[in-house]
């Protein structure tokens, strides 16, 4: 496992604080309405236990947007949530002028663009922050229960799963969702040593504004 310290939990919690602001930012420009979305903690588990633990809170099927990323730590980036809110996300982005039949053809897409606004968001904001450049897929739907949703094609045995639970908030909509990144440990450790300088150049003073 990769044990971070709580100074490099909470720089990690932070950066992913700033990328979700800038995806609420995003998402609020389409859905015109205010976009609330919070990330109370990050945590570090084996696939395993991220499948266990999102069965244990997630009953129903599971909806996820899924994108490839690239760069000095790579993993695939995950925006997950309940196949019961996925019609309401989709309406909100949709507008509700449109019918039931409209909207579920138009879902997929829909949903696409909602994960791409996010995942986007917070790995291009934490590139930026950790001075990496990162290579981005473009994002594809995933359905299915957590073990197929943490299912990894490239049985990748060491893959670990960074765990962020995220609340949505759109237009008094209640809608719960999760971020998960999956990394190899090699990554994680890459990803490590980005927070780790960071750090240092807060503590010294020196500028890390983001681009």
């Amino acid at each position: 496992m990769v044990d971070l310290t709580d100074l490099e939990r909470d720089a990690l919690t932070e950066l992913v604080n700033m990328g979700v602001g800038r995806a609420a930012t995003h998402l609020s420009r389409m859905v015109s309405d205010q976009v609330l979305l919070s990330v109370p903690s990050v945590e570090i588990v084996h696939r395993d236990s991220a499948a266990r633990l999102l069965s244990a809170r997630e009953r129903n099927s599971l909806v996820a947007v899924e994108q490839q990323f690239q760069g000095a730590f790579s993993g695939r980036a995950l925006l997950i949530f309940p196949e019961t809110n996925s019609l309401e996300l989709a309406r909100a982005v949709l507008g509700s002028e449109l019918s039931l039949e409209e909207i579920v053809d138009l879902e997929q897409d829909a949903l696409a663009e909602i994960g791409n606004i996010i995942l986007n968001g917070c790995l291009v904001v934490m590139a930026n922050t950790l001075k990496d450049n990162l290579s981005i897929s473009l994002p594809s739907v995933l359905r299915g229960d957590s073990n197929r949703i943490f299912q990894n094609p490239g049985e990748n045995s060491d893959e670990l799963v960074m765990f962020l639970y995220i609340d949505f908030s759109i237009r008094s909509r209640s809608i719960r969702g999760y971020i998960a990144l999956l990394m190899g440990l090699s990554s994680l450790e890459s990803l490590k040593g980005l927070i780790h300088s960071f750090i240092q150049r807060i503590e010294s003073g020196a500028p890390h504004g983001t681009h």
